[in-house]
């Protein structure tokens, strides 16, 4: 990892506690790292560990209780709600472990749908989403429905999706969560490839140590505590017969 690349995301001294009843429950507990541009991150942890949460503060979907989150140089932890929303249309895309599809939409269309809450013209906004379909594999599925397509070609139109922002940042919560074996592979290939290829950020979270290591690094969170970071040399090209295949 070249470490003059440029950081994207600081995590300072965090942490989010709740009150439950009298007691504190540290669902954060001093969490500190930074996260480079370019750059495929895991946060790795078993259930209740804390990455949900830790994913919602960096999307700026929670508040810290306190510490601070600075992401492409803006303090999260002090925009307001309209802010936040502004920044995460702006700079952030999300892909989900359900794919979050609109049925009676087609892949082209679901694709195209970031770009039409910015109000891009309907002949930009899907060649645009041609354009990333294409990326993922998917040339020949452009016209299908949600409901005609396979969940590992679902899951590309999310990724596709996420990427026709153009984002700084691409947040993952268990994206291949409803995948088969074969398929994850796949799709963690693909995203690592994007990452290089479009020289973005993609920070995942999974509870499964073997997807992590599809990471350059795996942030290992328990009980709300980062307690090893580790470092992974991937060697370029090796995916590429995977991701080229269309479906």
């Amino acid at each position: 990892m070249e470490k003059e690349k440029a950081p994207i995301i600081r995590v300072k001294n965090l942490y989010k506690i709740y009150k439950i009843g009298s007691n504190k429950v540290y669902a954060l507990n001093g969490v500190d790292f930074t996260m480079y541009k370019g750059e495929f991150c895991a946060i790795v942890g078993p259930s209740g560990s804390g990455k949900s949460t830790l994913l919602n503060m960096l999307a700026g979907l929670e508040k810290p209780t306190r510490g601070e989150i600075v992401i492409a140089g803006k303090h999260m932890e002090k925009l307001n709600e309209n802010q936040l929303v502004a920044f995460r249309r702006e700079n952030v895309g999300f892909i989900f472990q359900s794919y979050n599809l609109l049925k009676t939409l087609n892949a082209v269309e679901n694709v195209a749908l970031p770009l039409s809450f910015r109000g891009v013209p309907r002949r930009i906004r899907n060649e645009k989403a041609k354009k990333y379909l294409q990326l993922v594999g998917l040339k020949k599925q452009m016209n299908h429905m949600a409901n005609e397509m396979s969940g590992g070609q679902q899951q590309r139109v999310g990724i596709a999706r996420a990427l026709v922002v153009h984002p700084k940042i691409i947040f993952a919560d268990e994206p291949t969560g409803n995948l088969d074996s074969k398929t994850t592979m796949e799709v963690l290939a693909l995203m690592r490839k994007i990452v290089r290829e479009q020289n973005q950020t993609l920070v995942m979270v999974t509870h499964d140590n073997h997807l992590a290591t599809y990471a350059d690094r795996q942030f290992h969170i328990v009980d709300g505590k980062i307690v090893k970071i580790e470092e992974q040399h991937h060697e370029d090209g090796k995916e590429e017969p995977l991701v080229l295949a269309e479906e």
